[in-house]
C-alpha cells in the first residue's frame, strides 16, 4: 500500500518537470522552500515576505490559464467537479500571499493571523499541489491528497535535520 502512495507522490513531484511551461513556475517554489528552511524557526516579517511571495507566485501560476490567450496552446479549462476546488485553493493561496506580503511590508500581523509569518513548510504543499492546480490533466483525488499528507512529515524531517548544519542559529 505504501508503494502506491509513494508512486503517487513521485508523480506529483515529477510531473511539473515533464512540462516545459511549468518548470519556470515550480522552480521558484523549490528555491522558496530552501530559503524558508534556512531561516529562523520563529515567525517574523522577513519570513512573512518570503511566504507571501511564494503564495502569490503559486497563485499567479495557477490562475494564469484562466486569463491566458488561447493562442499559446494552453490547456482549455473545462467545467468539471474539480474546478470549484481548484478555484478555492487558488483564491485562498492568493489571499494568504497578499496578507503575508502586506504584513511583512507593514511589519505588523493582523489579529489572529500571526501564523502567516511562520509558514516555512508551506512551499512543500504548494509544490505538491502544483501539478493538480496547474491544469495539466491531474485532478484532485483522495490518493493524491493522502500521498501529500503521508509524506509531509518525513519530508519535513529530512529538510529540517538535513539543513540544520547550514541553518543560521
Amino acid at each position: 500500500m505504501i508503494q502506491h502512495y509513494w508512486a503517487t507522490f513521485v508523480e506529483l513531484i515529477a510531473t511539473p518537470f515533464e512540462h516545459v511551461a511549468l518548470i519556470w513556475g515550480i522552480v521558484p517554489l523549490y528555491f522558496g522552500l530552501l530559503l524558508n528552511e534556512l531561516t529562523a524557526d520563529k515567525a517574523n516579517f522577513r519570513t512573512a515576505l518570503q511566504s507571501g511571495f511564494s503564495f502569490l507566485w503559486a497563485g499567479a501560476q495557477w490562475s494564469w490559464p484562466y486569463f491566458a490567450s488561447r493562442g499559446l496552446n494552453l490547456p482549455r479549462i473545462e467545467l468539471n467537479a474539480g474546478l470549484p476546488v481548484n478555484l478555492l485553493v487558488t483564491f485562498l493561496t492568493l489571499a494568504l500571499g497578499l496578507v503575508a506580503l502586506i504584513s511583512g511590508l507593514r511589519k505588523k500581523f493582523p489579529k489572529h493571523l500571526h501564523f502567516i509569518g511562520h509558514t516555512r513548510f508551506a512551499n512543500y504543499f504548494m509544490i505538491t499541489l502544483f501539478p493538480i492546480q496547474a491544469h495539466i490533466g491531474m485532478n484532485w483525488t483522495w490518493d493524491r491528497l493522502m500521498a501529500i499528507g503521508l509524506f509531509a512529515v518525513p519530508i519535513w524531517l529530512v529538510l529540517h535535520f538535513g539543513l540544520m548544519p547550514v541553518r543560521h542559529r
